[in-house]
């Protein structure tokens, strides 16, 4: 089960691909689709993998991708004082 989710913003991408490579549990590819300004964007190719780190996120020089951790449920928090 997936710890994390990403969210990406694919007109913002310029296709460098800082994500994919920065990414350490392998989630993101660069897709063979093109956004409006021409550039591969990032997909998701293994979203159980995702442990919502956001590297992905702080290496982006265009904002473009992110990840955020996905609590627990209802009590994710618990241990919290």
């Amino acid at each position: 089960m997936a710890k994390g989710v990403v969210t990406i913003t694919v007109e913002r991408c310029k296709g460098c691909g800082f994500c994919v490579e920065f990414c350490p549990t392998r989630v993101l590819a660069l897709s063979s689709a093109f956004n409006s300004k021409g550039y591969h964007p990032p997909h998701v190719v293994a979203a159980e993998k995702c442990s919502g780190c956001d590297l992905c996120g702080m290496y982006c020089p265009d904002f473009a991708i992110y990840g955020a951790r996905i609590n627990g449920g209802a009590r994710g928090d618990a241990h919290a004082e």
